[in-house]
């Protein structure tokens, strides 16, 4: 059993949560909630052993492992199926535990002729993924997952669901899918108002009973807030009176012994509205005779595609894995150049491309504030912060 016990922690003198304490039993697959900034992550980091906490401790069990997915890449290993293999725990009886990382390396979408290929070789996406695989295969006692879900497409986001919906060991898990989410975990654990708090069940079942504790909370506070009104209007009426002094003292020493219940504060929402420009006219793309080969004309990626984009249009392009969806977008983008066909953008249009991994196009000399300004140079400080 995993034992947290009265964890406290704040950043610059703002409050994440304080004497905080929950035990993970064997087999709990737990889900981790709450809103952006209060504390899901440092949590993780914490347990990890990342982050000291200001006060309280975690206990974990002797030689306990925990897997976490690291966010920084750094292969180690030639090939992909080697760096799947790297963290493999050792066999007992020699036999070769590869198959292992080979199912989980197929299930999250590689195909065996990558296998080979070196990983520096993949996407950003697919690396984020081999990391994934290489945690997996590990088979810590505990998985801590921040956002495992980012990059997979439907096929393997299935597949890592049937996955952990059968590990046999702990899992901590921060997702804002929530569908997915409620699918794997057991518990959940709750980041709210600066305390932790953990139910069986699923995020639903949560929500709803903390939303019904919290308009009974409000109730119960608006009554006894009335009370006390009628009550020190009682005692004001009737204070100067002789003959309802022991009546007055007996509600002014009630009225102390209650106390009040604070009024829960409002909790900030943060609210975005992102500018956009109109598009004057009917059609900002059209796309005719489209094809592409990244080798030759035997293999197409597609080939002789048709599409007019009409304005207001939302379109999702799904497929496999390695079919075309990526290198269509940058097609669009002005990334790639086609090998036959044309794409056709109306001078009206305005076109933003946001990729797999955008790291290429962030200025690493740049701050954040700037590189927020060097795309709106109007924003100004106030905006862009």
């Amino acid at each position: 059993m995993i034992k947290v016990e009265q964890l406290s922690k704040s950043f610059g003198g703002q409050l994440l949560f304080e004497k905080a304490s929950f035990n993970i039993a064997k087999g709990e697959r737990i889900g981790l909630i709450g809103r952006n900034g209060h504390g899901k992550s440092t949590l993780f980091k914490i347990i990890e052993g990342k982050l000291e906490a200001d006060d309280g401790k975690v206990i974990l069990p002797r030689s306990y492992r925990l897997g976490f997915l690291e966010q920084k890449i750094a292969f180690q290993k030639k090939n992909i199926l080697e760096e799947a293999c790297r963290d493999l725990p050792p066999s007992e009886d020699g036999v070769d535990l590869s198959y292992q990382a080979k199912a989980i390396l197929l299930g999250m979408g590689f195909s065996e002729e990558q296998f080979s290929l070196p990983p520096e070789s993949l996407s950003g996406g697919f690396q984020v993924r081999l990391n994934l695989v290489r945690l997996l295969a590990s088979k810590p006692d505990m998985l801590l997952l921040d956002e495992p879900t980012n990059y997979l497409d439907i096929v393997s986001l299935r597949w890592l669901e049937s996955f952990l919906q059968q590990w046999p060991g702990e899992l901590l898990l921060i997702t804002h899918d929530r569908q997915f989410m409620d699918a794997v975990i057991t518990h959940s654990l709750s980041i709210h108002r600066h305390q932790l708090r953990k139910m069986a069940g699923k995020t639903g079942d949560y929500y709803q009973q903390r939303d019904q504790e919290e308009k009974h909370y409000e109730l119960t506070r608006q009554n006894q807030l009335k009370k006390r009104e009628q009550t020190e209007a009682f005692i004001e009426k009737f204070r100067a009176k002789a003959s309802k002094a022991r009546q007055v003292q007996s509600r002014v020493k009630l009225l102390e012994k209650q106390g009040v219940k604070s009024e829960l504060s409002e909790i900030e929402r943060l609210a975005f509205r992102f500018p956009y420009s109109d598009f004057i006219g009917k059609w900002p793309l059209h796309i005719k005779d489209l094809s592409y080969s990244y080798t030759d004309q035997q293999n197409w990626l597609f080939s002789q595609l048709d599409l007019s984009v009409k304005a207001g249009d939302k379109i999702g392009i799904i497929g496999k894995n390695g079919k075309g969806k990526t290198t269509l977008l940058r097609l669009l983008a002005n990334d790639l150049e086609p090998s036959c066909g044309s794409i056709e953008i109306s001078p009206n249009a305005k076109v933003s491309y946001f990729g797999q991994t955008n790291v290429e196009r962030l200025d690493p000399q740049a701050s954040i504030e700037e590189e927020i300004l060097r795309s709106d140079p109007s924003a100004g400080r106030t905006l862009v912060r």
